[in-house]
């Protein structure tokens, strides 16, 4: 019985046995990584149920340390809403959502992603992101005692055709190098081809050879060895009279 301290039985539990595979060529593999959003977005977060229900205004809260006092709960939304990020949840659907978005900064900005200044005990927040292969976008606001307030996803044009154009050459990349590998491809099996017939003639000229020494051919190539009947002839020996 070998022992688990051995490396080579160890080993030899992880790798199939496969003498004929050890030999073969690898495959090329082809990585296609998964697209980040859905060909055609727009009518997917027209025509979706989910998009339909979370693009009407709804009740929302904060999903942050829940288990924690509602006071410290308070200053840790606080917290991470001014580093650019929070934890938002839909009632209806229970949809949660990580937002993530530009913080506050002290300099006036016309569209700031995260304003504490709009509205007197409330946190207005905007946060685009990726959801079910459609871009979107987070807009609402959230009580900052009670930490629930209203917000809904909308349509984002600019994001959804910045993803769009990446997607297509992503998707070009990938049609490109499998064309390269079907040319490949055929270069090989060209190849074997014009193997197979090198090798299909020089095996037919063989047998051809064969063929011709066997029913005639040159007599030299017959002269060779001990005659088959008679006595053999002595050479230099002078002849006498009887």
């Amino acid at each position: 019985m070998q022992s688990m301290n051995d490396p080579a039985s160890a080993l030899a539990g992880m790798l199939p046995f496969d003498s004929i595979g050890l030999y073969e060529q690898p495959k090329p593999r082809f990585i296609f990584k998964m697209p980040r959003v859905v060909p055609d977005q727009k009518a997917k977060f027209e025509s979706d149920e989910l998009f339909r229900r979370l693009s009407r205004e709804s009740e929302v809260r904060y999903t942050g340390y829940r288990d924690r006092p509602q006071e410290e709960r308070q200053v840790r939304f606080q917290n991470a809403c001014r580093e650019g990020h929070t934890e938002i949840a839909f009632v209806a659907t229970g949809t949660n959502l990580q937002l993530v978005f530009a913080p506050p900064s002290n300099s006036y900005m016309q569209n700031r992603e995260c304003d504490f200044d709009k509205e007197p005990g409330k946190i207005h927040i905007k946060s685009s992101l990726i959801m079910n292969g459609v871009c979107v976008r987070w807009r609402g606001w959230v009580d900052l005692e009670r930490l629930d307030g209203v917000g809904c996803l909308e349509y984002c044009e600019d994001r959804a055709a910045a993803e769009d154009a990446l997607l297509r050459e992503q998707i070009e990349r990938y049609n490109q190098r499998l064309r390269e590998f079907e040319d490949k491809q055929r270069g090989y099996r060209s190849q074997d081809r014009a193997d197979q017939d090198i090798e299909l003639r020089m095996a037919n000229s063989l047998h051809g050879s064969a063929h011709h020494g066997h029913h005639g051919g040159p007599v030299s190539s017959r002269c060779h060895g001990p005659p088959r009947h008679g006595l053999p002839l002595q050479v230099g020996l002078p002849l006498t009279p009887p």
